[in-house]
C-alpha cells in the first residue's frame, strides 16, 4: 500500500527487457519508480554479482518493500545488514526491522531494535520503545475489541480508503480506470485512483451498488481519500498536481499530491480549490476534516518534518481561513510514515510503521489533550493490526462499527476495506506497590501478589521482581483484595478500590511480609512463639495491657500462617504452695487462650491450654531454695508451643 503513503507519482515508459537484464536497465527503473519491474530486474541481474555495492542492495530492497513483498525485500535488507553492519542509517534501520515483522520474526526484530536504539543513545526513544512494548505485550494477551470482516465489494485491485458521507461511504479504487487509453501507474503496474461511493447496510456493514462519485471529477490521474464536512455539502481530497492536463514534477521529475476542496452540488464537484499549502515541491495528502469543521488533518513530507512523511494539523475559522500547518510533534511522528489521520470524539486515529507495532503500518489511537497536545499512541491490536499495512481506520460517533484497509494475507486484492464492530472496551487499572521484609525492610523478590474480588475470585496473579516491586491489572470499580504470600514467611494483605478511569495506576500499594524464622525460637527441637514473659497482676489471671502487647504476637502469627497450630503451657516459680500455683497458672493459661480466640483465631488451631505450676521449673529455684528475683523471672513463662506449621 506504500504506492499512497509516499504521496508521489512519477509516470514514466515501461522499459523493454532484452533477455540478459543490466544493472544499468535495474537503476533506471528504480529512478523511475517502476517498482514492480525494477524489483525483478534487480533480481536477475543480483544472480550474476559477486560483491553488490551497498546502493545497490539498498534499491533491490526497496524496490520489494515498496511494493509490499515483504520476504524478499528482507533478503536484500539482510544482505545490506551484513555489509554495513550497525553503520545502517535510520531509515534503513526501519525498513530492516519491519521487514522482519512482516514475515514474523519478531525475536529478531526486537533484538535489531535494540541494537539500533543503543548505538542512538537517547534515552527518551528507548524509554518510549519500553513503555510501546510492554503496552503491546499486554494488548496481545487482552480479548480482542474488534469483530472484522472483508467486504464483498472489493476486488483484485487496490480498494482502500473509506470514509463516511452522509448515509453512504466513499472509497477509493483501482478497479475502473483503464479506460483511460488502459494506462497503468508503473510503481505497481495497477490502474489508478478514483473514487467511488456505495451504499451502506446498516444490518451488517456491508457495502453495495457502488458507483464513480462525482463524475466530473475523475481524472486519468489518482483521486483518492476524501474527506467531507458533517453536511457532506465540502470535500477535501488528494489528487495529483496538474496542470492543462499534464501532470507537473519536480526537479527528481516526481509529480506531487496535493489536496482539493470543493463544493458538492446536485452530486457535481463545484469551485475546486487548492489549499493553500499545496505545493509543487512537496506533498499534501489524506485530509481529515474534524466534525465541527474546525481542524484539518493531513500528511505530508514537507521540508523541517520529523521523518518521510508526517501529520499535520490546521485551524479553520468561521470564514473558512487556515492557520499555518502545525506539525503534531514527535509524539505523534517518527523517522518513518504517518499517514491517513482520522479525528472523532477528541481522538486521532492514524497509521504509523515508526512506532512499535506488528510490522509496516499499524493503526494508533491519540487523544487530543487541553494543552492541545497529543497523548502518547496506543496501538488497536489485533484484529485490525498485523503484520502487513493496516490503515485507513474510520469509526463512527457512537464509537460502535467503522471500516479499515489492510494488505493483509487472505484478501482479494492488493488492498481490501474491512468492516468492523467494536464491543464495550474493558476497563482495567494497574496497582502497584512492593513487599518488604518487615524486620530489615528490605525488597523481598518472589512474592505472590494475588487479587481477589467480593466472592473470593481470582482477579490476577503476579510476583515481585529483583527490586521487590510488582504491578497487577485488575478491573475499574471494583472492591480489590490484595494478598502477599512467600514461603516461610507471613501473609499480608490489603483492600483497595479500584476507579473508572481505563488505564489509570493505583500505586504504593505496599506489604510487609515477616519470615517465619524471625519469630518462632527452637530450643531442643521444640518450636515457640517467640514472645516475652507475660505478666499478671499479683494473684491474678486477668490479661494486662502488657500482656495484651505479647499475646499479639501469638496472635500475628496464627493469622498469617493459617495453618499453625498450637498449645498453651503456663508456669509459675516455686514461691507459694504448691497446689495454689498449679490452679493460678492453669487459669492464665486458659485466661491467655480465651484472649487469642477472642481476636477471631479458631478454636481447632489451639489443642490445649494447661498449668504447669512450679512443676517444670528451668533453674535450681525449687522450694527451699533461695534464688534471686532474676531467677525466679525465668520460672514465670508462658510458653506457645507450635505442633503443626
Amino acid at each position: 500500500m506504500r504506492k499512497l503513503y509516499i504521496l508521489c507519482l512519477i509516470l514514466s515508459v515501461t522499459f523493454s527487457f532484452a533477455q540478459k537484464t543490466n544493472l544499468k536497465k535495474a537503476d533506471a527503473l528504480f529512478r523511475n519508480f517502476s517498482y514492480l519491474d525494477a524489483s525483478k530486474a534487480y533480481e536477475e541481474c543480483l544472480q550474476n554479482i559477486k560483491d553488490p555495492s551497498a546502493q545497490t542492495l539498498k534499491n533491490a530492497a526497496d524496490s520489494y518493500y515498496f511494493i509490499s513483498d515483504s520476504r524478499n525485500a528482507l533478503k536484500w535488507y539482510r544482505k545490506l545488514y551484513e555489509v554495513q553492519g550497525n553503520n545502517l542509517t535510520d531509515i534503513y534501520y526501519l525498513r530492516y526491522i519491519q521487514s522482519m515483522k512482516a514475515v514474523m520474526d519478531y525475536d529478531e526484530a526486537d533484538k535489531i531494535t535494540k541494537e539500533y536504539l543503543d548505538k542512538k543513545g537517547d534515552k527518551v526513544e528507548i524509554n518510549k520503545y519500553v513503555a510501546q512494548k510492554k503496552y503491546m505485550d499486554s494488548v496481545a494477551k487482552a480479548k480482542p475489541l474488534y469483530t472484522i470482516k472483508n467486504l464483498d465489494i472489493n476486488t483484485s485491485k487496490s480498494d482502500f480508503g473509506a470514509t463516511f458521507f452522509k448515509d453512504n461511504v466513499v472509497f477509493t479504487s483501482a478497479r475502473d480506470t483503464t479506460k483511460f487509453s488502459e494506462k497503468l501507474y508503473t510503481w505497481n503496474n495497477q490502474p489508478f485512483l478514483n473514487l467511488y461511493v456505495a451504499e451502506r447496510n446498516p444490518a451488517d456493514g456491508s457495502l453495495f451498488n457502488e458507483t464513480v462519485f462525482l463524475p466530473n471529477v475523475m481524472t486519468k490521474y489518482h483521486e483518492a481519500t476524501a474527506s467531507f464536512d458533517s453536511k457532506g455539502s465540502t470535500i477535501y481530497y488528494s489528487t495529483n498536481i496538474v496542470k492543462k492536463n499534464k501532470l507537473v514534477v519536480d526537479e527528481a521529475k516526481v509529480n506531487n499530491f496535493q489536496i482539493v476542496k470543493g463544493s458538492i452540488v446536485n452530486n457535481k464537484l463545484e469551485n475546486p480549490q487548492k489549499v493553500f499549502f499545496d505545493s509543487d515541491d512537496y506533498s499534501v495528502g489524506h485530509p481529515s476534516l474534524s466534525e465541527d469543521g474546525q481542524l484539518l488533518f493531513f500528511a505530508s513530507d514537507m521540508p523541517g518534518g520529523q521523518g518521510e512523511t508526517d501529520l499535520y494539523m490546521v485551524k479553520i475559522a468561521a470564514d473558512g481561513t487556515m492557520s499555518s500547518p502545525q506539525n503534531l510533534g514527535s509524539n505523534i511522528n517518527t523517522i518513518g510514515n504517518e499517514v491517513f489521520p482520522f479525528y472523532q470524539n477528541g481522538v486521532l486515529y492514524f497509521s504509523s510503521d515508526g512506532h512499535y507495532g506488528w510490522g509496516d503500518l499499524d493503526v494508533y489511537e491519540s487523544k487530543l489533550l487541553p494543552d492541545g497536545t497529543f497523548s502518547t499512541p496506543r496501538n488497536l491490536g489485533a484484529p485490525i493490526n498485523s503484520n502487513k499495512d493496516d490503515f485507513s481506520f474510520i469509526i463512527d460517533k457512537t464509537n460502535a462499527y467503522g471500516y479499515f484497509s489492510s494488505n493483509r494475507a487472505g484478501g482479494k486484492g492488493d488492498d481490501d476495506i474491512y468492516s468492523f464492530v467494536k464491543g464495550k472496551p474493558v476497563c482495567n487499572q494497574s496497582i502497584s506497590g512492593m513487599a518488604i521484609d518487615h524486620k530489615t525492610k528490605k525488597p523481598l523478590t518472589d512474592v505472590t501478589i494475588m487479587a481477589y474480588n467480593s466472592y473470593s475470585e481470582v482477579l490476577g496473579e503476579t510476583k515481585t521482581n529483583f527490586d521487590g516491586k510488582y504491578a497487577i491489572e485488575v478491573p475499574c470499580n471494583k472492591v480489590v483484595k490484595m494478598i502477599a504470600a512467600k514461603p516461610n514467611y507471613s501473609s499480608d494483605d490489603k483492600t483497595v478500590e479500584t476507579t473508572g478511569e481505563n488505564g489509570g495506576e493505583i500505586k504504593d500499594v505496599n506489604f510487609e511480609l515477616s519470615n517465619y524464622d524471625d519469630l518462632v525460637v527452637k530450643k531442643q527441637g521444640v518450636e515457640k512463639v517467640d514472645v516475652n514473659p507475660i505478666y499478671f497482676d499479683y494473684d491474678k489471671y486477668d490479661i494486662t495491657p502488657k500482656a495484651v502487647e505479647e499475646l499479639s504476637k501469638v496472635v500475628f502469627v496464627m493469622q498469617k500462617f493459617p495453618n499453625i497450630r498450637i498449645k498453651i503451657e503456663s508456669h509459675t516459680d516455686s514461691r507459694g504452695k504448691d497446689s495454689y500455683n498449679l490452679k493460678l497458672s492453669d487459669n492464665r493459661a486458659k485466661s491467655t487462650r480465651d484472649y487469642i480466640l477472642s481476636q477471631g483465631i479458631d478454636a481447632s488451631r489451639i489443642e490445649s491450654a494447661i498449668g504447669y505450676g512450679e512443676t517444670r521449673l528451668i533453674n535450681r529455684c525449687k522450694n527451699g531454695v533461695k534464688c534471686s528475683e532474676e531467677e525466679h523471672v525465668l520460672n514465670r513463662r508462658s510458653d506457645f508451643i507450635i505442633i503443626q506449621k
